[in-house]
């Protein structure tokens, strides 16, 4: 599996960190963020990431800034990617098992312990493909497609 993974200039140290914890887990990890800690724009960063899951470059992306609220505002504003902006193992499940989202966005002051659990956890769950689940997300994709 493939993993896009994106950071602003707050987002370096726990990038590096969870790009060798990935690695160490066997996935193939792509960087698409900065990796100077002087200050950037983050949605620069966020399109990077992007535009690699819209084409397909990587399968799963993760997002990382201050608090990773503006990372996952950014990437929602492009077609087809459905960021979650996580902070508990439980939201990591949920945004995967019933949201189907393909990129998570992080903190980067989250505990490092929590962040391996986080994405761990979000990397292994499915979707669990239940109508009503496929349904809210076929409306998402609707909402997408009409406005």
């Amino acid at each position: 599996m493939l993993i896009g993974i994106t950071n602003d200039h707050r987002g370096v140290k726990v990038k590096n960190f969870l790009t060798e914890y990935l690695t160490l887990l066997g996935y193939n990890v792509i960087d698409y963020g900065t990796d100077s800690e002087e200050p950037v724009d983050f949605p620069d960063y966020a399109k990077k990431l992007g535009i690699a899951i819209q084409n397909k470059e990587v399968n799963l992306g993760i997002a990382i800034c201050g608090t990773g609220i503006g990372m996952s505002i950014a990437l929602n504003k492009m077609k087809g990617i459905y960021c979650a902006k996580v902070s508990t193992v439980s939201e990591a499940t949920l945004s995967k098992a019933h949201n189907d989202a393909n990129v998570i966005a992080i903190s980067e002051e989250m505990d490092k312990e929590l962040i391996k659990e986080v994405i761990k956890t979000f990397i292994e769950t499915p979707f669990t493909n239940i109508d009503r689940y496929k349904n809210r997300n076929d409306k998402i994709k609707e909402i997408e497609n009409n406005v």
